[in-house]
């Protein structure tokens, strides 16, 4: 079943990028020759109007062909003179740049209708209940207790745990003033949150005040309607890219190690994994899988979406086209690049499987 999930999951968010070159490209009048889900050899095809719509055997991509639209300035082909005003090619640079651009840009724009669809039925948040009060803590000396409630901090009300721990870490050796709630008693206690180094969720040690608690784990819903729910789905959409950003720069700087990249079959195995907790789980990884791929096809590299909007901003700024010789050896460049990553990736994944851990 984790392959059914994997591929179901895939062939969504492939479908989703394609889907805004071929939407944008319709849209300026470009003539749209093929469109597939999958490389290599067609399994099955049909022909509607000019477009032939394809699934083809490699399930880890697809493509739009477009009339004039060569990976390689040497597979050009002559192009009637009739045509020519449908060519990708002969159209100005801000049209092939908008076609290009919105393959990456569908995918996050389906991460946000996911989201939103998501959060409609409601936003889950946890309580600010403790769960365990650790020995020889400040919240301990102090006389907190497991089961209490708290309700405001430095007198501003609160009522979710991620509020009360955002003014905590960020009060290392200050006084915090905690209002709390003990069954049909409200206490306030004054606690001097401990200066602590912690890892943050690239493993870099940072300076944060603890108190020694930890959640209860009891949760609300909060209801945030149709603009409430698309507000937090933007807003999780662009936290997500800005950490897809990050982990990549990160990796460069040897922050994250290269053992973290994984490939397709991590996520195979990881499609199965949040399918097995749930249509919830299932749909919130497909969302961030999708802000992924949207963000790293962005990225300028040769072959990516990314490389081509580069070398189109560069032909906007001096006004002609990039030296084809440039342009080849660049793409083979960055075919190699992404084959290569590609291979790590796998080599991560069966090392992962050799090892047990791919299972934990």
């Amino acid at each position: 079943m984790f392959f059914v999930y994997a591929m179901v999951l895939l062939g969504i968010l492939i479908f989703v990028h394609e889907l805004g070159h071929f939407i944008v490209a319709k849209a300026l009048g470009v003539k749209v020759l093929k469109f597939s889900l999958g490389f290599g050899p067609k399994i099955i095809g049909k022909t509607y109007g000019d477009t032939e719509y394809l699934i083809s055997a490699l399930p880890l991509g697809g493509y739009v062909k477009m009339l004039g639209q060569e990976d390689l300035p040497e597979e050009a082909e002559e192009i009637a003179e009739e045509e020519k005003h449908r060519a990708y090619n002969f159209q100005p640079v801000w049209k092939r740049f908008s076609i290009v651009f919105f393959g990456p840009i569908f995918n996050l724009f389906f991460a946000v209708l996911v989201f939103f669809f998501i959060f409609l039925g409601g936003v889950p948040y946890l309580l600010p209940e403790v769960g365990e009060v650790n020995p020889g803590s400040p919240a301990l000396r102090q006389g907190l207790l497991k089961g209490d409630s708290i309700v405001a901090i430095n007198g501003n009300p609160i009522s979710r745990w991620d509020e009360m721990t955002t003014v905590i870490h960020g009060s290392p050796g200050k006084e915090v003033v905690l209002k709390v709630k003990r069954e049909a008693e409200v206490l306030e206690m004054a606690i001097t949150p401990e200066k602590k180094v912690v890892k943050n969720i690239f493993g870099e040690d940072k300076e944060a005040g603890l108190i020694g608690i930890s959640p209860s784990g009891k949760s609300g819903i909060k209801k945030e309607g149709l603009f409430g729910s698309m507000a937090i789905a933007v807003k999780r959409t662009w936290d997500i890219s800005v950490l897809t950003v990050m982990s990549m720069v990160k990796l460069v700087q040897r922050v994250l190690p290269a053992d973290t990249i994984g490939g397709p079959i991590m996520i195979f195995q990881m499609a199965g994994q949040q399918a097995s907790q749930g249509a919830m789980n299932f749909f919130t990884f497909m969302a961030v899988i999708s802000i992924n791929l949207g963000v790293l096809n962005l990225f300028p590299i040769p072959v990516l979406d990314g490389g081509h909007l580069l070398f189109l901003g560069i032909e906007a700024i001096t006004r002609r086209p990039m030296n084809e010789k440039v342009v080849a050896i660049s793409q083979r460049i960055g075919l190699v690049l992404l084959l290569s990553l590609m291979a790590f990736a796998l080599y991560n994944d069966i090392g992962r499987i050799i090892s047990g851990k791919m299972f934990q």
